[in-house]
């Protein structure tokens, strides 16, 4: 059951919605003791004194602070009641300003505000009206005796105070490597943010747990069964190494790991991302067609070569035709000579 810790009253003009003001979170993880490892006996802190090592009563101690130059200064009750104590017990609604406008880094601790019987109709039309706005109320309220900026905001049907960090309490991130100048590719840009689809969806808080405090949990578990041991650590998967070419290849296997649809690389990204020696594939055939001209030149010249060296063997055989022709002839003549004598 929660319980209450603060009263007080929410005030935006001349309003006044009283509440009651609980906890909204609570801490789960599993805490342990300091036990002396040979008799498993509760370990005690005292309270010692560094200089004359002498254990000190609670009553005895004081405050102090050290300054830079190591100076202790040392306040007791008499010189803390002189500060100005915030003991109100209101919260003063200072302006109401766009829900965008918040850095959720100034956020702290978070509380439930629950109304008084009384004080329902005025506290829904708080939360309504913050609801339609879509706009958070900057407030100023005394928690332990210090006054605090604190925002309220709505959260399923209740109010939540959220108390805040003042400005000065966020740091700055003043690293030098955030100051340099990256070169982010088209492509590189269009993978990352098919990657983001990928992998997005619906915030739902309750589908995520903490693996680290059941692990804890199921340890002692095992040992309070089994008096003693731990079970046998499940295997590592094998480490297959950084396989990884450039940032392109990984973020492709990141969406086809997440189960997206990588978007089609670009002729000009492929080219781009690796440097060869080979040129471009429009490029080939008309190196295809290059050799193709050549190896034909050289066969005419082949022809033509064989057809030089028939044209001297065709030219010899036709003399030598003409001359058996001629010689032919001639014996045929005087035969035919001598027949016409003999006739």
């Amino acid at each position: 059951m929660m319980r209450a810790i603060w009263n007080g009253a929410v005030s935006f003009g001349l309003v006044n919605v009283p509440v009651r003001l609980y906890a909204a979170t609570t801490n789960h993880d599993i805490r342990f003791h300091q036990v002396h490892e040979r008799d498993g006996g509760r370990i005690r802190q005292k309270r010692t004194c560094s200089v004359c090592g002498e254990e000190v009563q609670y009553s005895e101690i004081a405050k102090g602070y050290e300054t830079d130059d190591g100076q202790l200064i040392m306040l007791d009750d008499d010189d803390l009641a002189t500060l100005p104590v915030a003991s109100g017990h209101e919260i003063d609604v200072v302006q109401f300003v766009p829900s965008d406008q918040i850095d959720a880094l100034l956020l702290d601790k978070s509380y439930y505000l629950e109304p008084e019987s009384k004080a329902v109709k005025p506290y829904a039309l708080l939360r309504e009206a913050l609801r339609e706005t879509d706009r958070m109320a900057v407030v100023k309220v005394a928690l332990r005796q210090r006054e605090t900026l604190a925002l309220l905001r709505v959260r399923d049907e209740a109010i939540v105070l959220q108390t805040m960090l003042w400005p000065d309490e966020v740091r700055e991130p003043e690293f030098e490597t955030l100051r340099t100048e990256v070169d982010l590719r088209p492509q590189e840009m269009q993978m990352a943010s098919s990657l983001v689809e990928s992998l997005s969806g619906d915030f739902e808080s309750d589908q995520f747990e903490d693996d680290y405090r059941q692990a804890v949990a199921d340890l002692i578990e095992y040992k309070r069964e089994h008096g003693g041991g731990r079970p046998t650590p499940e295997a590592a998967p094998a480490d297959e190494g950084d396989d990884m070419t450039d940032l392109l290849t990984a973020l492709r296997r990141s969406v086809e790991a997440a189960g997206g649809k990588a978007p089609a690389e670009e002729p000009a990204a492929a080219s781009s991302s690796t440097e060869t020696d080979e040129a471009p594939a429009e490029e080939k055939p008309k190196r295809s067609r290059s050799r193709t001209k050549k190896t034909a030149e050289k066969s005419e010249e082949k022809a033509e070569e064989a057809a030089a060296e028939e044209t001297p063997k065709k030219s010899t055989a036709r003399r030598s035709s003409k001359k058996k022709s001629e010689d032919g002839d001639e014996d045929a003549a005087p035969a035919k000579g001598r027949r016409t004598k003999t006739a």
